[in-house]
């Protein structure tokens, strides 16, 4: 369909909870998702949420099977996933560098659960119940964030370890979430 501009931070539209996505199946629905696409896969993205390009709705994409910037994760499913939960499983934490499309050229140093379970719909409506751990949990909370109007730099505890990608990380060719 139509790759779309990505809000970036500063916009108000991205502090706000998003709401509820219905209409599985629909014309309009399959729209907004291969325009998710369109848009995550032009900026070479790993996961995409739709209030990212200004559609206030509970509906998020993320899947990748091998990422230069993470080369030593795991590979992540492609995923519709509509009108998510969120469970944590324990209460392990882990830090790790994150970037989003939403705040291109710059990363993070991001503390999230290790280990969760999400749960949600796909686009006809099926129902999605995994439980995963490590990058792959980390992007479905980034992702998930979005929804409720949260952007990674929120979660940061140490701001010494946020900033531009080519600062923290010189000759390093990292892009953005």
């Amino acid at each position: 369909m139509s790759v779309r501009p990505v809000l970036r931070m500063g916009d108000a539209r991205l502090l706000r909870r998003a709401g509820p996505a219905g209409d599985f199946g629909s014309a309009a629905l399959r729209a907004l998702l291969q325009d998710m696409r369109d848009t995550m896969q032009a900026l070479d993205g790993v996961g995409l949420a739709a209030p990212q390009i200004g559609v206030n709705l509970r509906v998020v994409i993320f899947g990748v099977e091998k990422s230069p910037r993470y080369p030593d994760a795991d590979a992540v499913p492609e995923t519709v996933l509509i009108n998510p939960v969120i469970t944590q499983l324990d209460d392990e934490i882990e830090d790790a560098w994150e970037g989003c499309l939403s705040l291109p050229g710059l990363r993070g140093l991001v503390p999230r659960f290790r280990n969760i379970r999400y749960q949600g719909y796909d686009e006809q409506g099926a129902k999605i119940d995994r439980t995963v751990s490590g990058f792959h949990a980390r992007v479905v909370q980034h992702e998930c964030d979005h929804l409720d109007g949260i952007l990674y730099p929120m979660r940061i505890r140490d701001i010494t370890q946020f900033g531009y990608t080519e600062e923290l990380f010189p000759g390093q060719a990292l892009q953005d979430e």
